[in-house]
Parts: structure tokens; sequence; C-alpha cells
């Protein structure tokens, strides 16, 4: 994380591509509670609705709302960073012009949707004087740094393997990847690279090794038109016969769930986020279709197999199909187990030689556990935070502070997602969807 910032150094100022949930909601809205540190001087949105939501809720003049990231670009402004939070496909070529400007870059994940447009980026960043961070937001979350500091305490010895469950939530899944942005690797990017490029990342810092080799299964199983029930409909608002028993009814989850939401997701769906604007959304655009009859290719439940260069191995589940949105990881050690949930915070820690072991007698009903009354587990509960648990506050003030600390003309240190730092998560992704679709373990 970066160091202290020189007394008397103004808040970076930040020209937002992107007026989206994340553009909008995460990063320009923390910028809005910490003025001190970070300003939103300027916006580039092709959405009007959206571009003078944001611009009015800045204070950015009219002449620095733009309606596309080139116009915005064409020549210096008065900001000092840029954050990029356009769509997937739009990464990387606003990022190269901002690094030609010189300009430090926040770079909503992923990188690059392609292997080839992410060498280009690279390539690119390595002769600009702009740097490159990569909204890796899992590495500033109390949970993930609280899990690295208990491996590096040794509080477990040494990490044999570790189980990590990225919980998508059906009703998430249903919003983002099959009515949603992601729902065509074409048109965004393959799912996991998508969805679980930063849990990639957050193993491979966890395991303190690069990835050499990854195998990996997964497909769109169940998001198809052959699973339509009999009487469903195109649209949820079509007199649907199984409205009331399908749990991926938009009304019902739009309209009534998240009555009371006014933000994300509802935002992403509409503009007008009252009853009536929300209903007529459902019967315009994608949101309102049957999650079975929409043209969405990306699978909707993956597991991959990896294996790091000191020996440790790990499995990463991305699944649709869950209840709870959030991530589970257990962590496991020669001298102990580390299990955690993020959405809750709890992290529960058991030494092997503090732990008695629990022996099953052969009756269903009775278990004989050794020294009962030691001390079992220990409990670490950290606060859950919102926010990707808190990641995003701690990359933006991560991203602002080096910002400040470039202009107080400090030497600053490459930030915990850097380019550099971000760019093997992605190519173990890449890698492991040559693996699910040709069948072979991949090497790297």
């Amino acid at each position: 994380m970066t160091g202290p910032v020189p007394p008397g150094t103004p808040p970076a100022r930040l020209l937002v591509l992107g007026a989206g949930g994340r553009g909008a909601h995460a990063y320009a809205q923390w910028c809005l509670e910490h003025p001190q540190e970070g300003r939103v001087v300027a916006v580039a949105e092709p959405d009007a609705e959206r571009r003078d939501r944001l611009g009015d809720a800045h204070g950015v003049p009219a002449a620095h709302r733009f309606p596309d990231w080139r116009q915005a670009l064409a020549a210096p402004g008065p900001w000092d960073a840029v954050v990029v939070a356009t769509p997937d496909r739009d990464h990387v070529d606003p990022t190269l012009r901002a690094l030609d400007l010189g300009l430090h870059v926040l770079l909503e994940k992923p990188i690059a949707p392609t292997e080839e447009e992410l060498h280009r980026l690279t390539s690119a960043a390595r002769h600009s004087a702009g740097t490159v961070t990569v909204a890796h937001v899992l590495r500033y979350t109390p949970f993930f740094r609280t899990l690295r500091r208990l491996l590096d305490e040794g509080r477990i010895g040494q990490l044999q393997g570790i189980s990590h469950i990225e919980n998508v939530a059906y009703w998430h899944f249903a919003h983002s990847y099959v009515r949603g942005n992601w729902h065509r690797a074409d048109r965004s990017s393959p799912m996991l690279l998508a969805k679980a490029c930063h849990d990639l990342d957050i193993l491979r810092w966890l395991v303190g090794a690069p990835c050499t080799e990854v195998v990996s299964f997964g497909e769109r199983r169940h998001f198809r038109a052959e699973h339509a029930p009999a009487g469903s409909t195109e649209r949820c608002v079509d007199g649907c016969a199984v409205a009331d028993t399908c749990p991926y009814n938009a009304e019902r989850l739009y309209v009534d769930q998240l009555a009371a939401v006014d933000g994300p997701p509802v935002t992403v769906v509409t503009n007008d986020t009252s009853v009536a604007g929300r209903q007529r959304a459902l019967r315009l655009t994608d949101y309102g279709r049957c999650v079975y009859r929409m043209d969405n290719d990306v699978v909707d439940h993956q597991t991959a197999a990896l294996r790091f260069g000191n020996g440790v191995t790990a499995s990463l589940v991305v699944s649709a199909f869950t209840a709870q949105n959030t991530r589970t990881i257990t962590l496991m050690g020669s001298h102990g187990e580390i299990s955690a949930d993020m959405r809750s915070g709890r992290i529960s820690l058991t030494p092997f030689a503090e732990t008695p072991p629990s022996v099953d007698t052969g009756r269903p009903d009775q278990t004989f556990q050794v020294g009962a009354g030691s001390h079992g587990v220990v409990d670490e509960v950290i606060e859950a935070f919102t926010g990707h648990g808190g990641g995003d506050a701690g990359l933006m003030l991560d991203f602002t502070g080096r910002v400040r600390r470039w202009l107080a003309g400090e030497d600053v240190e490459a930030a915990p997602s850097s380019l550099e730092e971000s760019v093997e998560s992605h190519l173990v992704a890449f890698a492991a969807e040559r693996s699910r679709l040709h069948h072979t373990v991949e090497e790297l």
C-alpha cells in the first residue's frame, strides 16, 4: 500500500471514462465521500442521462462532459489520472491513449478481452511515463489481507493447497451473464476472465509463486432453450405460466425484491428506477427476457485446477448455482487449516496441534472426540465492509494516494495491483479457456 501523502498536496483530479456501475457508483462515489483525496473533474459517457447525472453530482463543467472517450483524450486536460470503466471490449484503446499522454490509469478488470490485446497494452506501458493500476480490488480488502498475514505468520505451517469458490448467486449470474453485459464472450470476454480474473490473481498472491499448469472444465449447461419450462414465455411479463415458481422471474427480482434499491443492479437495467420505469425496461430490454431464451453463450459453472511453481495446488470453482453472492476459501497447511467466508467476514483458524480429532465410532448418532475442551477453533472475525468487502475503497485510497505523491515529486513504488503484477492472472484465465475448449492441460 502507498505511503503517506505530503501535507498540503491537493486531491487527485480524475477523468472518469464510463458512468456505469463501476465508474459512477464505485469509484466516482468514493470521491464524493473523500474529496480531500480525489475529485472527478471530467467524465466521458455516451449515455447523456448517466453522463449528466455524474457531472451534476461532482460539479463537472459542461465543457468537460464528453460523449466519447476519444474526445476526452484528444488532448491533455486539467486532470492527473484517468479511470477507465468502459465496457470490457473498450478497455485497451483508451488506456493506450492515456499512456500516450503520460497519465496514470486506474483500469477496471479485465485488462483486455484477448491475449493479443493484453500483450499490446503491456508492451506500450513499458515505454510510457504513465502507469496502469488494475482494479483487482480483492488485494485491497481487509479480508484477503488478513488471510495473507496469517499465512506469512506461519499460522498453518506450510501451505499445501487451496479450495476457492466464487459463489456468483443465481440472481446475479442471470443479471450479468445471461441477460446482461457479459452474456456473450464475443462482446465482452470469457466468463472466467470477466468474473474471476481477480480470484486467479488473489490465488497467485496467497500462494506466492507463479502458476505453471492449469486444467479447466465448464460449459453452458442450464441456461438453454431446451430447459425452458412448459408455459414459459419470451418475456417474464408476457403472462408466463411459471412466473410464481421460477427463481429467474425478472419482474419479481427488479420490481418487487429490489423495490428499495435505487442503484446497481437496478440502474444497470434502467435509468428510471420508478416502478413504471422498471416495468418499461422489462418490456423493452434483455433484462426482461426469459433466461432460457437468450442468446447467451458463456459457461454457467466452471472449475479450474491449478499447480504453482512451489508445488501448491488450488481449485477454483465459479458457479451460477449458489444462494449467496460471496467467496468462500479453505487454505490447507501442514499444521492447520483456515476456512473463511468473505460475505460475513468470518475467518476460522484451526491449528492441528490444538484441535482434538473427531473419530467416527461407526454409530450415526455418536462421535468420539479426544481431549474435548482443549483449544479447538480460533475464530477471527473482521468487519464485512461494503464494495467488494472494502476493496473498492482500499483501491481508490491507494490509487489517489499514489497519484498525489507523484504530483508532489516523490518516488512511488508500484501498486499492489500494478499492470505487471496483474498480467499473470489473465494469462492463466486464457490458458484455462483453452483447456476448457480443447480438453488439454495447459502449461504456462
